[in-house]
C-alpha cells in the first residue's frame, strides 16, 4: 500500500504539487488566523455570579445571598466545584465546571438554576453573571492622567465610565472593561432627626418621597390644528436643587415641607473598595480590558490600541490622557518572535548538518524544501482544533523539527547507495526507476516508525486539570507535525527526490566527513566491543552516581517565564481603611520608582468593578514596568532588582511578595 503510494507520487508530480499548492496556500492562511497568546490559557471552565446588597455585613452576606445560591448550584449538571466568597456588600460564587464543557452551554445552565434560586434570597438583590471571562483575560489596562490637574478624581471616573469604558466595550473580543480609582459621585441625603420629629415625618416617608419623584410619567396626546403633542411630566433628578425641592409632608397649616427642610442634600463620593495609583504621584482613575475566553488575546489588543487612538483619546478634555499601565501584547510578540527565531535556527542547523553529510546540494534540498511545508502545513490542524499560538504549542515543532527530516535524509541515502550500485552496473534502465525502488525500499518502514514517533505523546494527552491544558498543545503541535512529515515522506520527498537527485553522486567512502568522523568512532567502537563488562559496568555506576542529584532536584509546575514586567504583591494586615490602603500604596510606588531600572508604576489596592476580581481592600496588586535590559546597570538581573526592591520597601506591618503579572493570575486559579 506505501509503496504503491510512493511510486504513484514520484509518477504523478503534477497532482502532487497541486494538492501541495492547496494545502501550503490553506496553512498560510491558518497561520495568520490562529490566535496568539504568551501561554495556554490555563483557567478551568467557570461562571461567576456576583450580588450586590450595599452595606450589609459580610456574615448576612454569606447567609442571605452566598450560601442559598451555591447550596443550589450544586446540583447543576458537569459542575465540579462551587466556591464562595462574601465582602462588605458583595458576593462572588465560583461554579467550576467538568474540563471540557462549554463555557456558554455552562452560563445556560447557571441561568436556569438562578431562576429557582429567586425564592430564597432577598427580593432587592439581583445576581448576575460575571463576564464570560477570567482573570487571565486580563490583557491590558490603563489609567486616565490629567496632566494639567483641572480635573479632580471624581471627573476622572466619570470620563472613564462614561467615555472611555463604553467606547472599549464595543471592540470586538473584549468581554468587559473595568473601572478602578477615582470616586463614583451620588447623591447623598443627610437627614436631621430632630427636624423630622418636629414635622412628624417618618424617614420612610421621606424615602417613598424621593424614590417617587426620580422619574418621569407620560400624558395622554393632544390635537391642536392636525399635529400631535404628547404630554409628559418631566421628574428626573438632575441636580442638587431637584433633590431639595420634593415635598416629603406638611406642616400642620398645611404648609409643604421640602426634603431641605429636614435634611442635607450634597454630592459625594460613593463607598469604595478599591483605588488606583501611578508611579507615586497620587491617586488615578484607570480601567482593565478584559478580553473574552477564547478570543485571539493579541488582535484584541491591538483593536483596543486603534480605539484609544483613533477614537477616544482625541475627544478626551484638554490635558487629559490614557497612560497605559499593562500590555501583554509586548510579552506575546516578544515571546513568539523568540520561538520562530529559534525554529528557524534549528531548521537552518538541520539543513546543515544535511548537506554536510550528503555532500550533495541537489540532494539536501530534497530535505530542506521538506521541513517547511510539513511545518506550514501543521498549523491547519492547530487551527481547527482551536490550539493557540504560544510559547507551549511552539516548542512542540520545535522539538519535533530534528525527527521530521529522518525519513527524507534515510531515503536520499538510500537512493545514493542505489545509484551508485546502478552506476557500477553500466547504468541499466532508467534512473527514476531507480529512485523509486530505492523510496519503496525503506518507505515503509521509514513510514510507520514516524507514525510510532508521533504517537510517543499521546500520554501527555491523558493528563487532567491544569497540566493538561499546559502541555496538550505542545503535545498536539508535535503530533501533527510528526504526521504530516510522515505522510510528506511518502509522497513529496519521492517526487523531490526524482527532480533534485541529478548529476554525480559521491559514495560515502569518499565523503571527507563520514572518513574523519569513521576515524575517531572504530577505535572506540573496537574498544568497547573488546572489553564489553567493563563498559556495561561503568555505565552502571554513571547510572547509580545520577540517582543521588536525580532525588534533589526542585519541581515546579511551570518554569518561570520572564514577562518584562514584575507584580508585587504585598500582603498587610486585614481591615486597612481607604485612607490607609492609599497612603501605603503611594508610598510603595514613590519607592519603587527610584529604583533606575524601573519605567512606570501601577498600584491597586482593594477590587475593580469586575465579578474577576474579588480582592479585599488589604490586598494590593502592582504592575512594575521595567526599562529594556539594554538600559540597566551592568550586572543587574531581574533576582538583584527584585532584592534591591524588597530592600527599599521595608516597610512595618507589609510583607513582600515578587512574581510575574500572568504567573500570579495562574497561581491565584489554582488556589
Amino acid at each position: 500500500m506505501i509503496g504503491k503510494i510512493i511510486e504513484f507520487s514520484a509518477r504523478n508530480k503534477f497532482l502532487v504539487f497541486l494538492f501541495l499548492f492547496f494545502a501550503i496556500a490553506w496553512g498560510i492562511w491558518t497561520i495568520k488566523n490562529t490566535p496568539l497568546d504568551a501561554l495556554p490559557d490555563l483557567s478551568d471552565t467557570q461562571v461567576i455570579i456576583y450580588t450586590e446588597w450595599p452595606g450589609r455585613s459580610p456574615d448576612l452576606v454569606e447567609d442571605q445571598i452566598t450560601y442559598p445560591i451555591a447550596s443550589t448550584l450544586l446540583a447543576a449538571p458537569h459542575v465540579q466545584a462551587v466556591r464562595g466568597f462574601s465582602y462588605l456588600g458583595s458576593s462572588f460564587i465560583y461554579v467550576i465546571f467538568d474540563e471540557g464543557t462549554d463555557i456558554y452551554w455552562a452560563r445556560s445552565r447557571i441561568l436556569e438554576y438562578l431562576q429557582a434560586v429567586k425564592n430564597k434570597i432577598p427580593a432587592d438583590v439581583n445576581p448576575v453573571l460575571g463576564p464570560d471571562a477570567t482573570s487571565l483575560g486580563w490583557g491590558f489596562s490603563y489609567a486616565i492622567v490629567d496632566e494639567g490637574r483641572q480635573l479632580d478624581l471624581a471627573q476622572l471616573r466619570s470620563l472613564q465610565d462614561y467615555v472611555v469604558k463604553l467606547g472599549l466595550e464595543s471592540v470586538p473580543g473584549v468581554a468587559q472593561v473595568a473601572s478602578v480609582g477615582g470616586f463614583v459621585n451620588q447623591y447623598q441625603i443627610t437627614v436631621d432627626p430632630n427636624r423630622l420629629s418636629a414635622y412628624n415625618i417618618p424617614i420612610t416617608k421621606v424615602m417613598e418621597a424621593v424614590r417617587k419623584s426620580n422619574r418621569d410619567v407620560e400624558g395622554r396626546v393632544l390635537d391642536f390644528s392636525g399635529t400631535e403633542y404628547m404630554v409628559r411630566g418631566r421628574g428626573y433628578i438632575k441636580a442638587v436643587q431637584d433633590l431639595e425641592n420634593i415635598a416629603v409632608g406638611a406642616s400642620a397649616a398645611g404648609t409643604p415641607v421640602y426634603l431641605k427642610d429636614v435634611a442635607r442634600v450634597q454630592l459625594g463620593p460613593e463607598i469604595r473598595r478599591g483605588l488606583a495609583e501611578l508611579n507615586g504621584k497620587g491617586e488615578v482613575a484607570g480601567g482593565i480590558v478584559i478580553v473574552r475566553f477564547g478570543e485571539n488575546v493579541l488582535n484584541v489588543i491591538e483593536r483596543v490600541k486603534d480605539k484609544i487612538n483613533r477614537d477616544i483619546a482625541p475627544s478626551l478634555p484638554k490635558g487629559v490622557k490614557i497612560v497605559t499601565t499593562y500590555d501583554r501584547s509586548d510579552l506575546i510578540n516578544r515571546s513568539i518572535a523568540t520561538l520562530k527565531d529559534e525554529i528557524i535556527k534549528l531548521a537552518i542547523a538541520v539543513s546543515i548538518v544535511c548537506l554536510i553529510f550528503l555532500f550533495h546540494l541537489p540532494s539536501a534540498l530534497v530535505v530542506i524544501v521538506t521541513l517547511p511545508i510539513a511545518i506550514i502545513i501543521s498549523f491547519i490542524c492547530m487551527y481547527y482544533l482551536g490550539v493557540t499560538s504560544n510559547i507551549m504549542s511552539l516548542s512542540g515543532i520545535a522539538i519535533a523539527i530534528g525527527a521530521m527530516v529522518d525519513a527524507s535524509i534515510i531515503m536520499v541515502e538510500n537512493a545514493h547507495k542505489k545509484l551508485e550500485e546502478w552506476a557500477s552496473q553500466g547504468s541499466p534502465g532508467s534512473k527514476t526507476d531507480v529512485i523509486i525502488d530505492a523510496a519503496r525500499e525503506v518507505g515503509p518502514s521509514l513510514f510507520f516508525s514516524l507514525l510510532v514517533i508521533t504517537v510517543a505523546f499521546l500520554p501527555v494527552f491523558t493528563l487532567q486539570g491544569q497540566a493538561g491544558r499546559l502541555f496538550k498543545p505542545l503535545a498536539y503541535t508535535k503530533t501533527f507535525a510528526m504526521l504530516f512529515s510522515s505522510f510528506l515522506a511518502i509522497t513529496l520527498t519521492p517526487v523531490l527526490m526524482t527532480l533534485f537527485i541529478r548529476g554525480k553522486i559521491r559514495p560515502e567512502e569518499k565523503n571527507p566527513v563520514s572518513l574523519f568522523l569513521h576515524v575517531i568512532y572504530e577505535p572506540v567502537a573496537h574498544l568497547a566491543l573488546r572489553f564489553r563488562k567493563t563498559v556495561i559496568v561503568i555505565a552502571l555506576m554513571i547510572m547509580a552516581v545520577t540517582v543521588y542529584p536525580f532525588l534533589k532536584l526542585g519541581t515546579e509546575f511551570m518554569p518561570p517565564l520572564y514577562e518584562g514586567s514584575l507584580f508585587y504583591m504585598p500582603v498587610t494586615m486585614p481591615g486597612a481603611s481607604v485612607a490607609e490602603a492609599g497612603r501605603l500604596l503611594q508610598m510603595q510606588d514613590a519607592l519603587l520608582m527610584k529604583i533606575p531600572e524601573v519605567a512606570q508604576v501601577f498600584g491597586k489596592a482593594g477590587r475593580a468593578e469586575t465579578a474577576t476580581d474579588p480582592a479585599p481592600l488589604e490586598m494590593f496588586e502592582t504592575v512594575i514596568n521595567l526599562k529594556p535590559e539594554s538600559q540597566w546597570r551592568a550586572g543587574m538581573t531581574t533576582e538583584k532588582i527584585k532584592d534591591e526592591m524588597n530592600d527599599a520597601l521595608n516597610i512595618p506591618g507589609v510583607a513582600n511578595s515578587f512574581t510575574m503579572p500572568i504567573k500570579a493570575r495562574i497561581d491565584m486559579l489554582a488556589t
